[in-house]
């Protein structure tokens, strides 16, 4: 079913929504730009030198440049941020709310001194809305094909960028994943929704999102100490994040919505598996980050919740793109205190059966038996059950097939685990004879 977007109705109003947001990214940017006494003097001396210095439209440039403020929200703008601008130019909030509505600062002064202006009037036409309401089905829409789950060990980028991947201790790992690219060769999707935590790179201890949802268009490699991975960039899939982000949203997850920042081997070591050496990714990729270094950190029964309400918003996008949706991470593993090395091959396969056979079930196992049995870092796993509650067997929509199966100890500090599930049509009963 189609968002619902009616906000859009209400006459005389602009609502920031993710679109408005993608669309306005720079512009308001550049009004954050005048927060320093420094970047105001520079812009009040050459306005147009100022704004030709940003990735602005034509268009924006032209709103800014003729104080057409209505102009500027057309163009993706938001009031808080242009207010950056306007005080700037000296103009207080009442006349540029004036400018909007065509009065004066002081006619707007009295209309707000008489009591404000008039809902009455200034309401949503009721045929306008009922028309809005109208049940239409989108004629197409996107499709999850299936999941890949993966551990993202750093030191497996590092053995692919350093040509190690042949060594005895390391063969074993990547002969694992061989059948994984041959399978991804002959499945690249159109997007891939790649769930991973970002290690103290791109966030630190002054912000803590719990869930993050990458809606830019291109995201750089991370420096994690050693340098960025001599890998591609990532290239994002704003319209489809913004998508993802109304519907998730109002779905009732929080989410934090991030247009620029860094991925770092969380994301980049699961691609590298999966794709090998490349020049540039087959497809683009909407990064997902999930909070799981410092507590509290999100259940596996939300988790998998999110995952089923991924999977509506996902074929709630009336374009027909296939998606994959990648959960990685884990398995067991334990890098701090007396502790550190614990792996435990049991828990770890028993988590791979029950994540195929009992996803639900699986979904209800506490954050302490995570930590005790599989380790401090083993927590990670939570990521795969957003992967797998968006598979279409979960809500008895489909079936999935088990297309691959890996399991490896070690790789530096870590088990290994590798997952490829596909979704299937549900097999028709057959037919009852009398």
């Amino acid at each position: 079913m189609a968002l619902d977007k009616t906000y859009r109705l209400v006459p005389g109003t602009t609502i920031f929504d993710a679109e408005q947001s993608a669309k306005g990214y720079h512009l308001n940017q550049f009004c954050m730009s005048l927060m320093t006494a420094e970047n105001r003097a520079a812009y009040l001396a050459d306005e147009r030198a100022y704004l030709d210095a940003w990735p602005l439209r034509e268009e924006q440039k032209r709103a800014l440049l003729d104080r057409d403020l209505n102009a500027a929200m057309r163009e993706g703008g938001n009031i808080y941020f242009l207010a950056k601008w306007g005080a700037t130019l000296g103009f207080s909030f009442q006349q540029m709310a004036g400018s909007m509505t065509g009065m004066t600062e002081e006619e707007y002064r009295a209309m707000m001194a008489g009591g404000g202006r008039p809902v009455d009037g200034n309401r949503i036409d009721h045929a306008v809305l009922d028309a809005a309401h109208a049940p239409a089905a989108p004629a197409e829409h996107a499709t999850i094909t299936g999941a890949v789950f993966t551990s993202h060990v750093p030191a497996i980028g590092a053995a692919m960028d350093h040509g190690r991947t042949g060594e005895p201790y390391w063969r074993p790992v990547f002969e694992g994943y061989e059948f994984s690219r041959a399978w991804a060769r002959e499945n690249v999707p159109d997007v891939i929704f790649l769930v991973y935590n970002d290690h103290a790179s791109a966030f630190d201890q002054s912000v803590i999102p719990t869930f993050v949802l990458g809606t830019g268009a291109v995201f750089p490699v991370a420096d994690e100490g050693y340098g960025p991975r001599p890998v591609p960039p990532v290239e994002g899939d704003p319209d489809l994040a913004a998508h993802l982000a109304h519907s998730l949203i109002r779905d009732d997850f929080d989410l934090t919505l991030v247009n620029e920042m860094t991925v770092d081997h969380g994301l980049t070591v699961p691609l590298s598996l999966m794709f090998g050496d490349v020049e540039k990714w087959p497809c683009k990729v909407v990064p997902f980050h999930v909070n799981v270094v410092q507590y509290p950190v999100p259940s596996g029964a939300r988790c998998f919740a999110l995952g089923r309400a991924l999977r509506r918003a996902i074929e709630s996008y009336d374009r027909p793109l296939t998606v994959q949706v990648w959960g990685t991470g884990g398995m067991s593993h334990q890098l701090q205190g007396p502790r550190a090395g614990l792996i435990n091959r049991e828990w770890d396969n028993a988590f791979l059966d029950r994540l195929v056979e009992d996803p639900a079930g699986l979904a209800g196992v506490p954050h302490l038996e995570y930590v005790e049995e599989a380790g401090s870092e083993g927590i990670e796993l939570v990521m795969w059950l957003i992967a797998r509650g968006a598979m279409s067997d979960v809500d008895d929509a489909g079936e999935v097939e088990v297309r691959h199966r890996f399991y490896h100890v070690p790789a530096s500090n870590t088990a290994v685990g590798h997952l490829i599930l596909e979704n299937r049509p549900r097999a028709e009963e057959p037919a009852v004879k009398e």
